[in-house]
């Protein structure tokens, strides 16, 4: 049976909910109540210049974004980052509401309580309603985790990292004399598979509530035969790709109520490659309006969602001495201006606000579409975005 890439990686995207199984056959959400509250989703992008977005030149790029998004939209084309500049603070600023200047490795938890902390504590959210979903694998170490000790229990989110499938597959191989199986897709389906069967999930890069058990026969077979099929299709597949499926294939077994996404293509800027930074915008776009469809399919965020989508930052200037778009270091309107755009339930009317905002400001919003008070926090929320 021809199978395509799509549907093999939604079956592998299958194995990060496997800890919390057992699901009945065919179950597609497994939770109960809770059906009055809101929904909501940030996706952040990676850094992206507005030159390669929301400019003439740049539109190309995000058609998505551009003609079908946009006009159904609240829009926010100047969204400032005064923090640091790296992907854990910037991260931490948006899930905190504070700006953070900790670790930039994701070593430490972030200085001040996440949303994810606010959200369960003060209205009893489970772990398996509140989701991070990462392509960046410092944002998994301890963005997470709960900082707010003093309560005397856990506050954290379920966390994942889909790439660290693939990254063990490869790193065990070459650990193990087999480093030439790493060039080529049929030799690489023993080692995966040897990644399916282990039981450390924590090595993966999975933190799920529960505890840990063995995968089901029926679900490891399904992702054996998964990977019998992935190693024989010709198409690539890209990072965001996979943490795309595997976030849209928790969305619909758990339907959290809150769900983070972040993506991370783009910054294959670091390596110096301008078109497949170019390339890994066009894959933004195209995820984040699959993402949006699935959203209005799915009966569980239908009508019920709101929608964020930012880049962490932009990128340097080109002819800067940190070589342009290669990093995102200067203290500048290039590197600090971004934009934001918001869909859904919380975006009433679509619109266009030319005051300028912050990223600190996008935690206290989603606390308020909750009810969830945030004096605390630095950010203020926005008025435009609210039920």
């Amino acid at each position: 049976m021809d199978v395509s890439r799509r549907n093999l990686l939604r079956l592998l995207a299958g194995l990060v909910v496997a800890e919390s199984l057992p699901l009945p056959a065919g179950a597609r959400i497994n939770k109960t109540g809770h059906t009055d509250r809101p929904k909501v989703i940030v996706v952040a992008c990676g850094g992206v210049r507005r030159a390669e977005t929301f400019s003439g030149k740049g539109f190309a790029n995000i058609p998505h974004l551009h003609q079908d998004l946009l006009p159904r939209s609240v829009f926010f084309p100047a969204v400032r980052n005064d923090g640091v500049t790296s992907h854990y603070n910037t991260i931490s600023s948006i899930l905190t509401g504070n700006w953070q200047r900790v670790d930039d490795w994701g070593k430490v938890p972030p200085a001040s309580p996440t949303i994810f902390e606010y959200l369960r504590k003060h209205l009893k959210m489970a772990q398996d309603d509140v989701w991070l979903i990462s392509s960046n694998k410092a944002l998994t170490n301890r963005i997470g985790a709960s900082s707010m000790a003093e309560y005397g229990v856990p506050y954290g989110a379920n966390v994942l990292f889909p790439k660290q499938l693939l990254i063990n597959a490869v790193v065990n191989a070459a650990a193990k004399g087999r480093a030439a199986h790493t060039a080529d897709r049929v030799s690489m389906q023993p080692e995966l598979a040897s990644m399916l069967e282990a039981s450390n999930y924590e090595g993966l890069g999975w933190s799920v509530e529960g505890e840990t058990s063995a995968l089901s026969a029926s679900v490891r077979s399904s992702m054996l035969q998964a990977i019998e099929q992935l190693v024989k299709a010709s198409a690539p597949v890209t990072g965001d790709d996979f943490t795309f499926l595997v976030a849209t294939e928790v969305m619909r077994q758990f339907a959290p109520d809150f769900l983070v996404v972040t993506f991370s293509d783009v910054e294959v800027a670091h390596f110096g490659s301008y078109s497949l930074h170019l390339a890994g915008i066009r894959t933004m776009d195209r995820l984040l309006h699959e993402l949006w469809a699935e959203i209005q399919s799915n009966a569980a965020y239908r009508d019920r969602t709101t929608l964020f989508v930012m880049p962490e930052f932009g990128r340097d200037l080109d002819g800067s001495p940190t070589n342009g778009f290669f990093n995102h270091r200067l203290d500048n309107d290039s590197t600090r201006l971004t934009w934001m755009m918001c869909l859904g339930a919380g975006a009433r009317r679509s619109n266009v606000i030319e005051r300028p905002v912050r990223l600190v400001d996008v935690c206290p919003t989603i606390a308020g579409l909750f009810g969830v008070n945030t004096q605390t926090m630095q950010g203020r929320a926005l008025p435009e975005i609210r039920l």
